[in-house]
């Protein structure tokens, strides 16, 4: 049997802006459903995150995923168990009030939610860890022997996104015993011994830019993951250099129409070509056009000040950061600005 693997989806991201539900629509409706459907796939595990915000959502993102999602998977006779992960829970310390019971579990039969470590046949599910769940997760996790695990974990020492790893959360070492551990919650992919984050299907943020996404068919038999890209692409950048391309000859610029563009510009010979470049892409329905050309008043004297080094705002705080004197972490550092920008991000787009 094959089963459709999803995490991270994040229904009313980037507070429910049209521009992602659109994206997300195309998602479901051009790759995920079509898919399923030409594989005779019936069957869906989500391994949470399936809503973006803990503590509310408004009625546009619960009628946009009604529409894409909950109902082409009830018309189509489709079934899916799911955990929650952490953004589909209220509290920061209990399961208790959750989301998917609250907006899902009430009102659809087709959908299971797992609230409690689970096992069926040789999958074991295990929603998100908390304060008050912690203890008795640790007690299933050490009484299982062997099969494959899904789950939404926070581990130490893997990447949140490219570049940078968590400093904090379990360590992999408590997994061990499991034959696979296919987890959600980061969204940049990532494998370390028997574990592996599969990563978000969407491009959410900047940081997921150039980081291609995948949906993934496991199956039950082979006990194998299959990765299924996602082509939809909703962020592109330019790395403008006239020493090497010339500009006054791309006169097609429609590929970055419907996106968000950044222009990193590494070498600027010739300003006029560089404006009419910008001008032909202010001309067509960009989301966004951003043009990152000097950092330096940004910048601390002991920080890289090479345009090449400095690709986009995470990559600049973290250079700052690396390049300052003091004794705290700097990796908690790090993960307290990400956080923080990521926050700032959701604010961004209304």
């Amino acid at each position: 049997m094959k089963i459709a693997i999803l995490n991270d989806t994040h229904a009313g991201v980037r507070n429910s802006s049209e521009i992602f539900i659109d994206y997300q629509y195309r998602f479901y409706n051009e790759i995920f459903f079509p898919y399923c459907e030409d594989n005779n796939i019936t069957h869906i595990i989500h391994l949470g995150d399936y809503y973006d915000h803990r503590k509310n959502v408004n009625f546009k993102a619960l009628n946009a995923n009604r529409q894409m999602f909950l109902e082409p998977l009830r018309k189509k006779g489709m079934t899916m168990d799911i955990i929650p992960g952490n953004h589909d829970v209220f509290h920061k310390n209990t399961n208790d009030l959750c989301s998917l019971k609250e907006l899902l579990g009430y009102y659809t039969s087709n959908i299971n939610i797992i609230m409690k470590p689970t096992t069926i046949n040789d999958m074991h599910f295990l929603p998100w860890v908390n304060n008050e769940n912690y203890e008795h997760s640790m007690k299933y996790i050490k009484s299982r022997k062997g099969g494959t695990l899904f789950a939404h974990l926070e581990l130490k020492d893997f990447e949140m996104m490219r570049g940078i790893k968590s400093p904090q959360g379990m360590l992999k070492s408590e997994f061990k015993h499991f034959d696979r551990v296919y987890s959600g919650h980061f969204h940049a992919s990532s494998i370390q011994d028997n574990i592996t984050y599969l990563g978000c299907q969407m491009e959410f943020t900047w940081a997921d830019c150039e980081d291609d996404k995948y949906f993934h068919i496991y199956d039950t038999d082979k006990k194998t993951m299959t990765r299924i890209r996602n082509p939809l692409i909703l962020y592109k950048k330019i790395y403008y250099n006239d020493d090497k391309t010339d500009y006054s000859k791309i006169d097609d610029v429609s590929d970055y129409a419907d996106k968000f563009v950044k222009i990193i510009v590494e070498k600027k010979g010739n300003p006029f070509m560089f404006d009419k470049f910008v001008d032909r892409l202010s001309d067509i329905n960009t989301h966004e056009l951003k043009i990152a050309e000097n950092f330096s008043e940004f910048l601390g004297e002991n920080v890289v000040t090479s345009i090449e080094d400095v690709e986009n705002t995470t990559d600049l705080m973290n250079n700052y950061i690396d390049g300052i004197n003091t004794d705290l972490n700097k990796d908690k550092m790090k993960n307290l600005m990400n956080s923080l920008y990521n926050e700032a991000l959701d604010m961004e787009i209304q």
